[in-house]
């Protein structure tokens, strides 16, 4: 069905990198004139996992599939049937499906046939037929069948070769120098050229004869070509890339000569994760016959999760907005420079926006609930599609749905529109097919971007910041699962496998995928109540920074003791570094303590707890002093820990990506940092540049800027307190 695709206009415009490309405009069909007309590029969108590449293509298939031959293979996705024979590799069925798919009818244009992909199909498949056994040849050619189909359309013809060929080969003297895989496909070659093809198809056969070592000679072509799947290794990747010359060899001989005039466009080959090793099997036969300059007139769209894939060492790289109107890729000498590698981006706050109006057409959601999410999701399509559908199911009247609860955690049905945030909508549940139960989002968007991972491993390391915090985390909570203690180093390996980056701020570096991560370890008891779990990892981090532990790093210590609640350290530490001459360093460790999540309960309605304190509307006097920290403080110094513990709660709520901006609280915070430079001895300035500039900071979406007004984060691994790790 078709999609609602923001953001991807570069592609699917009239002018687009689809429409030049195929000849033909995505909506309409209207004929569109090619950019290259005799070389095209094999264009490769990149992009890690939920940044919407499988959805362009499905939407591809979608858009042209009644207009010009289209097929689509997930290369992760090609599997064995239930009995494969020998001749069954994931090319070969690769294969098979595209040529399937291909097939199909299309409007004012005959159906594509397949006879060379259909002679070498059935001469790898005959490898291993027996006159002594026939299920296994009437198994294969059953299968082959739909690709028979293209040159034969009696669909019984296939039935009958079995007993013909055996026939044959009983007759035929037995040469010991010849190869037996090699005289079954001869035997079987001969007969289906009989009784399928037509005098004019029989020539497709000749075509095998720039086979190596066919000296012109296509039936010894697909004799050798079957001798050399038999074998395996390189010479079977050998075979299955002439395999692959065939299917193209076939869809440029039904785009030439007589047919031309019959067919508009091009026909479009998709796919989908060709970083795989399937994919680059289909994929780089067709770049060395192009560089080698052999023509087929072919659009072929692929996906790469990997970015910097060695497949794409010499591509042309153009980010999406780039490709709009022209790619302007130019070919280079070597052959992977035949890709035009196109970066998917971001989804922008308008595109967001978009999204969100199409769930919630009357705007009853908080106004800045698609800019939270934008912030949330750092705009990737498949976090922003999945929340935008949850705030809608939320709030729309006759379409919302409950909160799916865990055992234990209160039932909610819809939520009052200003409680909703961004964290909220993680818990929500939404349907995503009518023969689908609703699914949870955060579990969701865990099962897609970390699909097949262990989740509750990933869960407890996302509490780690740098490397070696996160091997001792491993080591201390996930011991059993690993004898030579390098859990963290292969949960490493895992997400640089999956193109998710690791970083020395935070182990798990990307924003969305460690809050889902956090959100599920917090959880993962299955009730709200229990929080043992969280608890347990934080505390153990809070040992190995605190004195005596393996990273110890104060900051890091008391980022840990806001992560669990406790805030009294926290405040008192900044009160007693408040006069020091670094100013800048001081406010910088104010934001990195205050970035600790926040375990947010499920279900929760009304404010956040944390704005009664950063607004100054709690009673510090009702609290243990070891909380506020004011035992024992003169009026003075009470004054400030009391000042400083509200700019610790500003800052944590305003920096939480699960919370939304609350203007009432931004105004406080620049209060309290004005207040702070009068007293401050020399750093008044860049006290009072923070009052201005954090807040803009804030309302522009953006992170705190270091130093304040810098425009950016300062970034790189951070050493100080006699911390190693950061």
């Amino acid at each position: 069905m078709e999609r609602d695709l923001y953001g991807r206009e570069a592609i699917f415009g009239d002018d687009g990198l689809a429409a030049r490309l195929t000849g033909l405009t995505p909506y309409g069909s209207a004929r569109v004139a090619y950019e290259h007309r005799d070389d095209p590029p094999v264009a490769v969108l990149t992009g890690g996992r939920g940044m919407g590449k499988t959805a362009v293509l499905k939407q591809l298939r979608h858009l042209y599939r009644e207009i010009t031959p289209v097929a689509l293979v997930d290369c992760e996705a090609v599997v064995p049937p239930a009995d494969p024979g020998p001749g069954w590799t994931p090319v070969t069925g690769a294969l098979q499906e595209l040529a399937t798919q291909l097939t199909a009818k299309v409007h004012a244009a005959r159906q594509v046939p397949f006879p060379r992909l259909s002679l070498g199909l059935v001469a790898v498949a005959s490898i291993s037929w027996t006159r002594e056994d026939e299920t296994q040849a009437q198994q294969d050619l059953q299968s082959l069948g739909p690709v028979l189909a293209t040159v034969d359309t009696r669909g019984d013809a296939a039935t009958g070769w079995v007993t013909k060929v055996l026939t044959k080969l009983a007759a035929s003297a037995f040469d010991s120098m010849v190869p037996l895989a090699g005289m079954v496909a001869e035997a079987t070659i001969e007969t289906v050229l009989e009784e399928s093809f037509s005098r004019f198809q029989r020539r497709a056969a000749d075509w095998y004869g720039t086979y190596p070592h066919a000296g012109g000679n296509g039936r010894i072509g697909l004799r050798q070509l079957a001798v050399d799947f038999e074998r395996g290794g390189d010479l079977r990747r050998r075979a299955e890339d002439h395999l692959v010359l065939a299917l193209v060899a076939d869809l440029v001989r039904a785009y030439g000569g007589l047919a031309r005039g019959a067919r508009r466009g091009r026909p479009v080959l998709l796919l989908d994760n060709a970083h795989t090793l399937l994919g680059r099997q289909l994929v780089e036969p067709v770049l060395r016959q192009r560089a080698a300059g052999v023509r087929d007139q072919i659009a072929v769209f692929a996906s790469s999760r990997a970015r910097a894939h060695v497949g794409l060492s010499h591509a042309v790289r153009r980010r999406l907005p780039e490709v709009a109107h022209g790619s302007h890729w130019v070919r280079g000498s070597e052959v992977t420079s035949g890709i035009l590698a196109v970066e998917l981006t971001a989804l922008s706050p308008v595109h967001v926006q978009a999204a969100f109006d199409r769930h919630d057409p009357v705007g009853r959601a908080p106004a800045g609930l698609a800019r939270g999410v934008h912030r949330l999701t750092g705009g990737r399509p498949l976090g922003v599609a999945l929340l935008a559908q949850a705030a809608g199911e939320a709030l729309l009247p006759g379409a919302s749905r409950p909160q799916a609860p865990r055992p234990g955690a209160p039932r909610s049905g819809r939520p009052a529109p200003e409680s909703l945030v961004p964290g909220a909508l993680l818990d929500r549940t939404v349907e995503l097919r009518e023969d689908r139960a609703p699914v949870r989002v955060a579990d969701e968007l865990l099962t897609r971007l970390l699909p097949g991972q262990q989740l509750d491993v990933l869960s407890v390391l996302a509490a780690a910041h740098g490397e070696e915090s996160a091997r001792r985390l491993a080591s201390g909570r996930l011991r059993g699962l690993s004898t030579d203690s390098n859990v963290a180093l292969r949960v490493r390996d895992v997400l640089r496998s999956q193109d998710w980056p690791v970083g020395p701020e935070y182990f798990v570096a990307d924003p969305l995928l460690r809050s889902l991560l956090l959100h599920r370890l917090r959880f993962q008891g299955n009730d709200h109540r229990d929080s043992g779990a969280w608890r347990a990892v934080h505390e153990t981090l809070h040992r190995e920074y605190a004195p005596g532990g393996h990273c110890v790093s104060v900051r890091h210590q008391l980022h840990q003791e806001l992560v669990l609640g406790s805030t009294g350290n926290c405040v008192t530490y900044l009160r007693e570094r408040f006069t020091g001459p670094d100013v800048t360093e001081w406010l910088d460790r104010l934001r990195f303590i205050a970035s600790a999540p926040y375990p947010h309960p499920p279900g929760r309605t009304g404010p956040d707890p944390r704005r009664a304190v950063a607004l100054g509307r709690d009673e510090p006097g009702s609290l243990p002093d070891e909380e506020t920290g004011l035992d024992r403080l003169g009026e003075r110094a009470a004054g400030l820990q009391l000042q400083l513990r509200r700019l610790l709660y500003a800052v944590w709520l305003l920096s939480d990506p699960l919370a939304l901006p609350d203007e009432e609280v931004i105004d406080k915070m620049a209060h309290e940092l004005r207040q702070l430079s009068g007293r401050h001895p020399t750093g008044n300035s860049v006290l009072w540049d923070a009052a201005t500039h954090w807040p803009r900071d804030i309302r522009a979406w953006h992170p705190l800027s270091m130093p304040p007004g810098s425009g950016g984060s300062r970034g790189g691994q951070r050493r100080g307190d006699g911390g190693s790790d950061a």
